[in-house]
C-alpha cells in the first residue's frame, strides 16, 4: 500500500506504515511521506531524532509503537518524546536534552564508579568525583550496570526470609507445620492467653499478600468493629475473634470456598498475612465457628453492619431489590421441608433465604424463612419492619418479582410508608400500540431505549396504582405496577428491569463465593407450633388420585368392550352386562368411594401444627447462626470488592466485566512484607502483574489506600502499599 501511494521512494527505504517511510544513507536518516522527503537529520543527532518523533507522532501520522520498531527504540521513549513535544514544543525537547547530558556514564566513569561503590562511598560523593548526578548512578544501579556492594551486604545481613527459607522452616517445625510461636501456644493451651497478637517479620515473596489491599476497605465497612461490639471476644486461646474473621474474609477473597480447602494451601503463607505464624487448621476453625454459633449473635452482627452501611449511604436504600434464593440440602440424616429449586428444575429439601440488595445491587441483609414461606409473607412480617428501622422516617421503595403480587397488601404498605414496584400478575388486555413512546431509560447502569406507555389503574376497592408498560419488538407488552406517582415512567421501567442485576449477584456469589455451601449440617429445634402441610390431607389427596386413575382404566376397558360387542350375539345392554359381569358394578362402586373421599377431604385441615404429627427429633431446621455468620463475611467481602472495582474505572474501559477479574488476580499476587517498628510502618511491596495496564491500576489503588492511613488491626503499624514502577515511570534510557 505504501509503495502504491509513494511510488518515488528511493531504493532501500523501509515503510513504517502507509503514511511514513524511513531511508538511511551515509549516516543520515530521512523521513518520507506520500509527497516527498519531509525531514532529514544525522543518525547521531539526538535532538533532531527526538524532534522527528514528537512531530510525526503528534500529527497522528504514525503510532509511537510503529516508529519505535523502525528506529530500534523503546516504545516508552517515543511516547515520552511525543508528550514532551505536545506540552512544551520543540524548545522543551532542547531543554530536556540539556538536563540529560549529565546522565551519560561510559568508559572510565563506569570503572571509577564501580571502584568507589565497592569502597562504600556515598552516591552523592561518587557523583561529584565522576562528574554525573546522583540520579544517574541510581538509575545505573536499577539497570544493573552498577552493583552497590554495600547494599548487597546490608541486604544479606537483614532478617528477610525468602519463600524457600520459610518453606523449610515450616516443614521442620517440631510442633507442627508452620508452628513457631510455641510459648504463646503453650500459654493458650492452659488458658493463660487471651489471644495471640499480630506480629510481623520481614519476608519476601509472600503468596496471597495481595489480599491485604482489601483490608482497609473491610475495616472501613466495619466488619471487625461490629464483630468486636457484638461478640466482645472469644474464649481464651491462640486464635481470637480478629484472627478468625480475617481468616474467613481472606478465604472468601482468595476463593477458598470451604474450610476443608485450607488443607491444600500453605498455612504458613496465609498465617503471615493475618499476622500469625500460621492460620488455624480445619478442626480449629470449625471449633471457633461453633463457639461463635452457640453465642447466637450472627443476626445481631448482620443488623449492626446493615445499619452502618445504610448510614454511610442512606440514598442507596431508597430503592431496594428483594428476591428469594434457594439453598439445597443434600444430606440424608434429617428431614427438611421441600421446595422447588428453579435452576435445577427439581423439588428437593432446601432452605429459602430472602435477600435484600440496595439500589446498587450490593447486599444489605438476608432473612432465612422458617419453612420456605412465601415471599409475600416474609415481606409482610419481617422485611418491612426491618427496613423501617434502617430508613427511619424516609419512605422506602421495594422492587420484587410477581411472586409478591397482592393489591390488598400494597394498600396497607402504602399507608405504612412503603412503596412498591413489581410486575403485574395475571392476564391483562393489550393497549393500542400508538400509545407507546420511545424513551431512554437507565437500566443496569446502561442507557437503553424502551417503548413505554402508562395509565392509572384501580387494582382494589378505592386503591389506584400506576401501570407502566413496555412494548417489545415481538408485540408482547410487559406490565409494571407501582405506587410511586412522582417518578417518570422511564425511571420506573429502568428500576424494574434492573432487577436482573440481583440475579447476576446470586450467580456471581454462587460461582465465586460458593454461596450455596452449607457451613454446617447441624440442626436446631424448629417451632413446634409452626403450621405445616397436614400428612393426612396429603395422603387423602394421593388416595383420591389413585382411585381416579383406577376408574379411568376401568371406564376405558369397559368402553373398549362395548365397542367390540357384536349386536348379533348381544343386541341389548342387559345382555352385554351379563356377559361382562362385574365391570359396571366396579365402576359405580369406585365412583361412590371417590365421592366419599372428597367429602372426607373437606373436613381435613390443609395445615396443622408441626408438633401434632412430627416426632420431637423430626422437628428440626438447619442451624442458622453459623450460616448467617458465613454470609455476613461474604457480603462484606463482596462490598469491599465492589468498592475496589469502582476505583478501576479510569483504567478499564469495561470495568464492570474486567474489574473483578483483575481483583481476583490481584488478591493472589505475591508481595514482600517489611515491618519497621521504629517508623511504625508495615510496607507491602507488590510484585509486578502481567500487563502495564494492570500495573498502572495497581499503583493507583496503592496510592488511594495509602491516603487512608490505615493501621493493621491491633498493631501500631500503618500499612503502606507499594506497586512496581511501570514503563512510563522508569528513568529515560540513553538511547534516543
Amino acid at each position: 500500500m505504501l509503495q502504491r501511494s509513494m511510488p518515488l521512494l528511493p531504493e532501500g527505504a523501509k515503510a513504517v506504515n502507509s503514511n511514513i517511510a524511513i531511508f538511511r544513507s551515509q549516516g543520515e536518516i530521512t523521513f518520507f511521506n506520500a509527497s516527498c522527503a519531509i525531514f532529514t537529520c544525522s543518525e547521531d543527532d539526538r535532538y533532531g531524532l527526538r524532534l522527528a518523533q514528537g512531530v510525526l507522532c503528534a500529527a497522528n501520522t504514525v503510532r509511537p509503537a510503529q516508529l519505535a520498531r523502525a528506529l530500534g527504540l523503546n516504545r516508552s521513549t517515543v511516547s515520552r518524546n511525543k508528550a514532551i513535544y505536545e506540552h512544551g514544543g520543540a524548545q522543551k525537547l532542547v531543554n530536556d536534552i540539556g538536563k540529560r547530558s549529565a546522565y551519560k556514564l561510559e568508559g572510565e566513569k563506569i570503572q571509577t564508579a564501580r571502584s568507589l561503590l565497592e569502597q562504600g562511598w556515598a552516591l552523592r560523593k561518587i557523583g561529584e568525583a565522576v562528574g554525573v548526578t546522583e540520579g544517574c548512578l541510581r538509575y545505573a544501579i536499577r539497570k544493573g550496570t552498577l552493583v552497590r556492594r554495600s547494599a548487597v551486604k546490608s541486604t544479606e545481613n537483614t532478617n528477610h526470609k525468602s519463600a524457600s527459607q520459610r518453606c523449610l522452616e515450616d516443614c521442620q517445625s517440631p510442633a507442627g507445620i508452620g508452628v513457631k510461636r510455641e510459648t504463646e501456644r503453650v500459654l493458650a493451651a492452659v488458658g493463660k492467653l487471651t489471644e495471640a497478637a499480630p506480629v510481623f517479620a520481614a519476608n519476601e515473596s509472600v503468596r496471597y499478600a495481595g489480599v491485604l489491599l482489601a483490608l482497609p476497605v473491610l475495616i472501613q465497612l466495619g466488619l471487625l468493629d461490629a464483630a468486636q461490639k457484638v461478640y466482645g471476644r472469644l474464649r481464651n486461646g491462640f486464635y481470637g475473634l480478629q484472627a478468625i474473621l480475617l481468616t474467613l474474609a481472606f478465604m472468601a477473597l482468595l476463593r477458598i470456598k470451604s474450610p476443608e480447602q485450607l488443607k491444600d494451601k500453605s498455612p504458613g503463607e496465609l498465617g503471615i498475612i493475618v499476622g500469625l505464624d500460621r492460620v488455624p487448621e480445619v478442626k480449629t476453625l470449625r471449633r471457633k465457628l461453633k463457639e461463635m454459633g452457640l453465642c447466637g449473635k450472627a443476626a445481631e452482627l448482620m443488623a449492626e453492619l446493615s445499619q452502618r452501611w445504610c448510614d454511610q449511604n442512606l440514598e442507596a436504600i431508597g430503592f431496594v431489590y428483594i428476591d428469594g434464593h434457594v439453598r439445597p440440602y443434600h444430606g440424608r440424616k434429617h428431614r427438611l421441608p421441600k421446595t422447588h429449586v428453579a435452576r435445577r428444575r427439581l423439588c428437593m429439601p432446601a432452605t429459602t433465604d430472602v435477600w435484600v440488595n440496595d439500589a446498587n445491587s450490593e447486599p444489605l441483609f438476608l432473612i432465612t424463612t422458617e419453612a420456605n414461606d412465601s415471599l409475600l409473607s416474609i415481606i409482610e412480617t419481617e422485611l418491612i419492619p426491618h427496613m423501617k428501622e434502617l430508613a427511619g422516617d424516609k419512605r422506602v421503595t421495594i422492587i420484587f418479582d410477581r411472586e409478591g403480587w397482592s393489591p390488598k397488601s400494597f394498600a396497607r404498605w402504602f399507608e405504612n410508608g412503603v412503596d412498591v414496584i413489581t410486575y403485574r400478575k395475571g392476564r391483562y388486555e393489550p393497549w393500542a400500540e400508538d400509545g407507546f413512546i420511545e424513551t431512554r431509560c437507565p437500566a443496569g447502569g446502561q442507557p437503553v431505549i424502551y417503548r413505554l406507555g402508562e395509565r392509572s389503574v384501580m387494582v382494589s376497592k378505592n386503591f389506584w396504582m400506576r401501570e407502566v408498560r413496555r412494548l417489545c419488538d415481538s408485540g408482547h407488552q410487559t406490565s409494571v405496577m407501582t405506587t410511586r406517582q412522582d417518578l417518570p415512567a422511564a425511571q420506573i421501567a429502568g428500576r424494574m428491569f434492573s432487577r436482573w442485576t440481583q440475579e447476576n449477584f446470586f450467580k456471581y456469589m454462587r460461582q465465586e463465593y460458593n454461596l450455596d455451601h452449607l457451613i454446617t449440617y447441624d440442626v436446631e429445634a424448629a417451632d413446634g407450633d409452626r403450621l405445616a402441610p397436614c400428612p393426612v390431607y396429603k395422603e387423602k389427596i394421593k388416595q383420591i388420585a389413585r382411585m381416579k386413575a383406577e376408574l379411568e382404566v376401568l371406564q376405558k376397558d369397559y368402553g373398549q368392550r362395548a365397542l367390540k360387542n357384536k349386536d348379533a350375539e348381544r343386541p341389548t345392554m342387559r345382555g352385554f352386562n351379563i356377559a361382562n359381569a362385574g365391570y359396571k358394578k366396579k365402576v359405580r362402586l369406585l365412583q361412590q368411594q371417590i365421592e366419599k373421599a372428597k367429602a372426607e377431604l373437606k373436613t381435613i385441615p390443609r395445615k396443622v401444627a408441626l408438633k401434632t404429627f412430627a416426632e420431637p427429633h423430626e422437628m428440626v431446621r438447619l442451624e442458622k447462626d453459623r450460616s448467617y455468620l458465613s454470609d455476613v463475611v461474604k457480603m462484606s467481602c463482596y462490598r469491599a470488592e465492589t468498592s475496589l472495582r469502582n476505583l478501576l474505572s479510569p483504567h478499564f474501559a469495561r470495568s464492570i466485566e474486567e474489574g473483578r477479574a483483575f481483583l481476583k488476580a490481584l488478591f493472589a499476587l505475591p508481595a514482600d512484607i517489611v515491618p519497621d517498628e521504629q517508623a511504625k510502618t508495615l510496607t507491602i511491596k507488590f510484585h509486578a502483574m502481567a500487563t502495564p495496564r494492570s500495573n498502572r491500576a495497581l499503583k493507583e489503588l496503592c496510592e488511594i489506600m495509602n491516603a487512608e492511613k490505615c493501621h493493621f488491626p491491633q498493631t501500631p503499624l500503618q500499612m503502606i502499599f507499594k506497586a512496581p514502577s511501570v514503563a512510563s515511570e522508569i528513568a529515560p534510557c540513553q538511547d534516543l
